[in-house]
Formats: C-alpha cells, sequence, structure tokens
C-alpha cells in the first residue's frame, strides 16, 4: 500500500505515518480522498499475506518493530522532486515546499534510514546503485 493514498492532505505525513503500526497490527487503513480534501474508503488487508508499505513515513520507531524487513530507498532531493512534479505537475507543485519542510523534519526525528535493514541509492534514471546492509 502507498502511504500516499492515506496522507491526510498536504500537511498529513505524521499522522499517515502514526497510521503504519495500525495497518500493520489491524489489516485495515482508510485512504484519504485528495479531491475532498476529507477521509474516503476503508480498506482491508489480507493479513496472510505480505503487507508493503511504501512512503515517507512508513519506516518509524512505532512501526519498525511490527516489520518483518524494512527497505530504505535513497534518491538525491533535486531527482525526487523532479519526478513527482513530471508525475503529479501542477497538483503537487505548489506544496513542494511544505512536504518538503514536513520531511526533513520527520528525517530529523525518526532517523528512518537508520532503522532499515537495507539502504538502497538509486541513480538519477531511478536504478538501483549501491545497496549498503548495516
Amino acid at each position: 500500500m502507498r502511504l500516499d493514498d492515506l496522507y491526510p492532505g498536504w500537511d498529513g505525513l505524521d499522522a499517515g505515518s502514526a497510521a503504519v503500526p495500525g495497518i500493520l497490527t489491524d489489516y485495515r487503513w482508510r485512504a484519504w480522498d485528495w479531491v475532498a480534501d476529507r477521509p474516503g474508503d476503508r480498506h482491508d488487508l489480507d493479513p496472510a499475506r505480505p503487507i508493503i508499505v511504501e512512503g515517507v513515513g512508513a519506516i518509524s520507531a512505532a512501526s519498525r518493530p511490527l516489520a518483518d524487513l524494512a527497505l530504505w530507498v535513497h534518491l538525491d532531493d533535486a531527482t525526487r522532486k523532479q519526478r513527482a512534479l513530471a508525475r503529479d505537475g501542477d497538483t503537487y507543485a505548489p506544496h513542494w515546499d511544505r512536504w518538503a519542510a514536513q520531511e526533513l523534519r520527520y528525517l530529523a526525528r525518526e532517523n528512518p534510514q537508520a532503522l532499515a535493514d537495507v539502504t538502497i541509492a538509486l541513480d538519477a534514471d531511478g536504478h538501483p546503485g549501491a545497496i549498503v546492509e548495516p
């Protein structure tokens, strides 16, 4: 599941991250309706299948003990911005700085890369480069 589907708005990184432990234990999550700017549909996950949670906020001190494996995927900021704006264009552009500030606070507080089992560094084309295991 993509955290992009449940962050509650452009200021919702911390709330999205806080939802991850519940997703990993209750196998349910509630989408965010970006168009209506309100909570959307509830979704159930199959507890018999592996759960992959992707996005900033997936790895935290609260969620890490509940996961079997944590991967940190690193891509430089300039390329991340370019790819995000190419994907979402004018929808994301006015919010980039606001979201980036939340990411910086989150990274400083949670240090998810240090909690990961493996770090995968991507090159500018999005191809895996170095793989670092602690």
